[in-house]
C-alpha cells in the first residue's frame, strides 16, 4: 500500500500526450459496436485520468509548500498546458456528443454526462487559450500572494491561519489588534490586490465575448454546470435570503454583543462568542485526528473503513505552517483513487469543522470513486457542498470528544453561524454578478458596490474606523471571488440541504443518514436539483423553503439558555 509521499509525478510531454490522445479518439470514432466504443471510451478516461492526478499532485504539493522551487514550476507548467487539456477534453466531447450510439451510451451513463459534454463545448474554443493561460497565471499570483504573508504581532511574525486564533480572543484589545493586522497586510497590498482582480476580469469579460457572450455572468454559469437553473432562480433564492435571515441574522448578532457584554458590536468581535470563551478542541492535532478515527468508526461502517483508508496512506496535510497557502479544501487523486484533504489547522474550532467539512468531501469522492466516469466523480459544486456541510451535522453526537465540557457552546455557535454565514454568502454572489455585468468598472467603483452590499445583508457590521475595510475591500480575502468566479452561491443552497439534514437528524426515525449515504454513492451522475430530490430534501429555491427551515434553528437557537455558555 503506497502512502501520498510515494504517489509519483513525472512532467507530461504534452506534444506526445497530444499525438497519443488523438489515436484513442480515432478509435472511438472508428468504433462499430457500443462494446467497442465503451473500450474506447475506457481507455480515453484512462488518459484523462492519469493527466489529472500529475496536475493533482502538482497542485497538492505546490500549495503545502509555496517554497517548494521545483513543485512551483510544475505548477506555473500546468497553469500553462491546462488549457490545451481542457482542449483534448473538448475534442472528445464534441465527438461523444454526436456519436451514433448516443442512445444506448445515454442509457448506459444517463444524460448528465451528455448535458456536461454540451455546457463544457459552449464554454471552449482554441482561440482563447492564451486567455486562459493568462486567466490560470493571475489566479496563482493570488494564491501566492496570500501564502506570502508574514504578519508581524505581539511580537512573533505568523501566516494568516495562525493569527486566526487571537480574533477570539477574550481580550477585545487583542482581538481588535489582530484583525487590524490582518486587515493590515491586504491593506498594505491592496494595489497589488487591485491589479490582479481587474486584470481577472478583463481577460474573464474578453474569453466570454470571444465566446459570443454578452458578459461572463452567462459563461459563469456555464462553467459552473449549473444545468437545472438560472441567474433568475437564483435572485429568487437571494431576495428570500433577504427578507427572512437578514433580520435573524441581525437578531443573532444583537444577543452576542449582550452576551459578551459590550454595547456595540465591531468588527472584530464578530468571532467571539462567548464571555467565558469560544468552544476549542482541548487536545492536540494528533488528538484531534485521534478522536476523529473514533468518530468515524462509531458513525457507521462505511466512514470507519474511509477514515482509515485515508490515514494509512497519509492523506491529510492539516497543520498551518510558515509558507503554506490560506484555507482548506479536498481533491482527488484519481489513479491512487484518493481523496486527499489540506487544511490549516490553528487550535480553533474550525480545525474540527475542517475535519468534518472536507472529510464530507472526502467521503464522498471515497463512496463514489469506482463509478467508472471521470465527470460523476464528484458532482457539480453546489452539490457537493451539500456533503460536506451536511457532515458536519451528522458528526454533532461526538463533538464531546473533542469540545468536552464546552459542546454546548461548539454547537450554539456552529448552528448561529451557519446561518450568518447566508447573507455574507450570497452577498458574495450578487458581487460578481455586478462586477461581471460592469467590466470596466475601476477598483474604486468595486469597493463601493460592495459597500453597498454591507448595508443590505450585514447591516450590523460596523469596521470602527479601520480605513481600508471601510472603503469596501472585505472582499479581497475571499478568494474564490479570484479563483473560482461564482462558485460562492454554491455554499448557500447546500446550507440549505445541510440544515434540512439536521432537521432530519434531529428525528431518530428519519432515515437521513440512509440518504445522505445514498447521496455520496451517486457522486456526480445527476444534476443538482436531481440529486436534490433523490435525497428526498426540498429545493432550495422553492418559494417558503428558507422560511420553513430558518424557524426550526430559530426555535432550537431560542431553547438554549446562551448566556450561561
Amino acid at each position: 500500500m503506497q502512502s501520498f509521499e510515494n504517489y509519483t509525478y513525472e512532467r507530461p510531454d504534452m506534444q506526445q500526450e497530444k499525438r497519443t490522445f488523438n489515436t484513442l479518439i480515432e478509435n472511438f470514432v472508428n468504433a462499430e459496436s457500443i462494446d467497442q466504443q465503451n473500450g474506447a471510451i475506457t481507455k480515453i478516461n484512462e488518459f484523462r485520468n492519469r493527466l489529472s492526478t500529475l496536475s493533482n499532485l502538482v497542485y497538492i504539493r505546490a500549495s503545502i509548500d509555496t517554497n517548494d522551487d521545483y513543485y512551483q514550476n510544475e505548477r506555473d507548467f500546468f497553469d500553462e498546458i491546462e488549457p490545451e487539456i481542457q482542449e483534448l477534453d473538448t475534442l472528445f466531447y464534441k465527438e461523444l456528443v454526436k456519436s451514433s450510439f448516443r442512445d444506448e451510451l445515454e442509457k448506459q451513463w444517463g444524460k448528465q454526462l451528455f448535458q456536461i459534454a454540451d455546457y463544457q463545448i459552449k464554454s471552449f474554443s482554441p482561440e482563447i487559450i492564451k486567455l486562459l493561460q493568462k486567466e490560470n497565471r493571475l489566479s496563482s499570483q493570488y494564491s501566492k500572494l496570500v501564502a506570502s504573508a508574514e504578519v508581524e504581532f505581539q511580537g512573533d511574525t505568523y501566516t494568516l491561519a495562525q493569527l486566526s486564533p487571537f480574533t477570539e480572543s477574550k481580550d477585545r484589545f487583542v482581538r481588535k489588534e489582530a484583525v487590524e493586522a490582518s486587515a493590515g497586510f491586504f491593506a498594505g497590498h491592496a494595489k497589488e490586490f487591485d491589479d490582479i482582480y481587474d486584470q481577472l476580469v478583463k481577460t474573464r469579460h474578453k474569453i466570454a465575448t470571444t465566446l459570443g457572450y454578452k458578459n461572463f455572468v452567462e459563461l459563469g454559469y456555464i462553467r459552473m454546470l449549473r444545468i437545472d437553473y438560472d441567474a433568475e432562480m437564483v435572485d429568487v433564492f437571494r431576495k428570500q435570503v433577504r427578507e427572512s435571515i437578514v433580520p435573524l441574522a441581525t437578531k443573532l448578532y444583537e444577543k452576542q454583543a449582550e452576551r459578551i457584554g459590550i454595547n456595540s458590536l465591531k468588527f472584530y468581535d464578530e468571532n467571539f462568542r462567548f464571555n467565558t470563551g469560544n468552544a476549542t478542541p482541548k487536545g492536540t492535532p494528533e488528538w484531534i485526528i485521534e478522536n476523529g478515527k473514533k468518530m468515524y468508526e462509531e458513525l457507521s461502517q462505511e466512514t470507519k473503513e474511509f477514515f482509515q483508508y485515508m490515514l494509512d496512506r497519509n492523506l491529510m496535510d492539516l497543520e498551518a505552517k510558515k509558507g503554506k497557502e490560506a484555507g482548506g479544501y479536498c481533491t482527488f487523486i484519481e489513479d491512487y483513487q484518493s481523496p486527499f484533504i489540506f487544511a490549516n489547522f490553528n487550535g480553533t474550532s474550525g480545525d474540527v469543522d475542517v475535519l468534518t467539512h472536507e472529510a464530507g468531501h472526502a467521503f464522498q469522492f471515497y463512496s463514489s470513486r469506482n463509478i467508472g466516469i471521470p465527470e460523476y466523480l464528484m458532482p457539480t459544486y453546489e452539490s457537493a457542498e451539500i456533503h460536506s456541510m451536511s457532515m458536519e451535522f451528522f458528526t454533532w453526537p461526538w463533538m464531546e470528544l473533542f469540545f468536552k465540557e464546552d459542546t454546548e457552546k461548539y454547537k450554539f455557535a456552529h448552528l448561529s453561524e451557519g446561518l450568518q454565514f447566508l447573507p455574507y454568502g450570497v452577498a458574495v454572489d450578487e458581487f460578481q454578478h455586478l462586477i461581471y455585468e460592469n467590466p470596466d468598472w475601476t477598483p474604486d467603483q468595486r469597493k463601493q458596490a460592495w459597500k453597498e452590499l454591507e448595508e443590505i445583508y450585514l447591516p450590523h457590521r460596523d469596521y470602527d474606523g479601520n480605513t481600508y475595510l471601510e472603503a469596501g475591500s472585505f472582499w479581497q480575502r475571499q478568494g474564490h471571488i479570484y479563483e473560482v468566479p461564482f462558485y460562492y452561491i454554491d455554499y448557500t443552497l447546500a446550507q440549505m440541504c445541510a440544515f434540512q439534514f439536521w432537521k432530519r437528524s434531529l428525528d431518530k426515525n428519519d432515515n437521513a443518514w440512509s440518504d445522505y449515504l445514498n447521496l455520496c454513492k451517486l457522486g456526480g451522475t445527476k444534476s443538482f436539483l436531481g440529486l436534490v430530490e433523490a435525497a428526498n430534501l426540498r429545493s432550495p429555491f422553492e418559494e417558503g423553503a428558507v422560511e420553513s427551515i430558518v424557524d426550526s434553528i430559530e426555535n432550537w437557537l431560542d431553547s438554549v439558555d446562551d448566556k450561561s455558555l
